[in-house]
C-alpha cells in the first residue's frame, strides 16, 4: 500500500479535525469563545488595531462574536469577508453592521450583503482574525480547503493573522502545500 499524498494527508485531516471540532459541547463551545477574549483583546491592545476582519463562526468553529462585540463597544470598526462575486476564491470585506444585514452565500455561510460602497481595501485593514480546521505549533494553519485565506494573506503581507481555535485542533505538524500561508499569531480556547 502506497503512502498517502499530501492532498489525501490533508483532507483525512480536515475530516477527523471537523469530527473533533463538532464533538464539543455547547458548553465547551462557549467555554472556549470566553477564553479567546481576554488574549485576543491583549494582541489587538499592542498592535494598536482599528481596523479588524473577523468571520462569523460556521460548522463548530469558535465563535468570536463575544469579542467582536466588545470590540464594537470599544469603537473598533469590524468587518466580515464575503465572497467576491467575480473572482472565484477571493473575499471582499465589508464592515460588519448587525445581523440584520447578513445573508446565506453559497456554501451557507452567514455574510454581509454585498454593496461596493461599503468594501474595505485589503491594504486598510490591520488585523484578521481568521478560522481552522487545524493549526500547528508553527503557525501554520489548514482550513477548509478552497484557499480564500491563504489567497487573501499572500496579497496583504501587512495584514497581522490571528488563528482562532479550540485547543483540540492543534497538531505538532501540518503536512503542507507551497501556497500555504502561516499566521503571526494562533490562539486556542480551552475547553473547561
Amino acid at each position: 500500500m502506497s503512502p498517502l499524498s499530501i492532498s489525501e494527508q490533508r483532507n483525512q485531516l480536515r475530516k477527523q479535525m471537523r469530527a473533533k471540532r463538532l464533538a464539543l459541547t455547547a458548553d465547551e463551545q462557549a467555554f472556549a469563545a470566553q477564553d479567546i477574549i481576554p488574549k485576543s483583546l491583549e494582541l489587538i491592545e499592542r498592535y494598536s488595531a482599528q481596523h479588524i476582519a473577523f468571520y462569523l463562526p460556521f460548522n463548530g468553529e469558535i465563535s468570536p462574536l463575544a469579542l467582536m462585540d466588545r470590540l464594537i463597544k470599544q469603537g473598533k470598526k469590524i468587518y466580515l469577508p464575503v465572497l467576491h462575486p467575480f473572482s472565484a476564491n477571493q473575499l471582499l470585506f465589508l464592515q460588519y453592521q448587525g445581523e440584520a444585514q447578513l445573508e446565506r452565500n453559497r456554501f451557507g455561510i452567514l455574510q454581509p450583503k454585498l454593496d461596493v460602497r461599503n468594501v474595505l481595501p485589503l491594504n486598510e485593514l490591520e488585523m484578521i482574525f481568521v478560522p481552522l480546521v487545524a493549526c500547528d505549533t508553527q503557525g501554520n494553519r489548514l482550513g477548509m480547503g478552497g484557499g480564500f485565506y491563504d489567497r487573501t494573506l499572500s496579497q496583504a503581507k501587512q495584514l497581522i493573522s490571528v488563528g482562532l481555535a479550540h485547543q483540540c485542533q492543534q497538531l505538532e505538524y501540518l503536512p503542507l502545500e507551497s501556497w500555504d500561508e502561516s499566521l503571526s499569531h494562533i490562539i486556542l480556547g480551552e475547553q473547561a
